[in-house]
């Protein structure tokens, strides 16, 4: 396994953890409350199952994701925060804030640099 690079600061491990398009929305949706797949999938319908699986998985292997298998018919498996994914969540509220509060300038900042 190739060993990691050294980060310069903290913004670089947490970004490699919730890196991509859906790591931190998965696990801002879990925020809310426990969600099984299903209701997942539901919330974040432009994502793939395969995809959906995997940022789980990595989530889940990370310690920010619990998944919970109830021994039921039909069976039931619930994903959850963990402690450790609540304190990165409640770092990821002011990014959300500063995104609901700039997302139109960046978007016409955008679209002036396009001509």
């Amino acid at each position: 396994m190739k060993a990691k690079k050294p980060y310069n600061c903290g913004i670089g491990p947490a970004f490699e953890v919730i890196g991509g398009k859906w790591k931190a929305v998965i696990l801002w949706e879990l925020h809310v409350q426990p969600r099984r797949f299903g209701e997942l999938k539901r919330l974040l319908p432009d994502i793939s199952e395969k995809m959906l699986i995997q940022q789980l998985r990595e989530l889940e292997t990370d310690g920010l994701v619990n998944r919970e298998a109830f021994h039921e018919v039909p069976p039931r498996v619930e994903y959850s925060e963990t402690k450790l994914g609540a304190t990165l969540n409640a770092a990821l509220g002011p990014l959300a804030d500063w995104g609901d509060r700039y997302a139109k300038r960046v978007e016409a900042a955008r679209k002036k640099a396009e001509g």
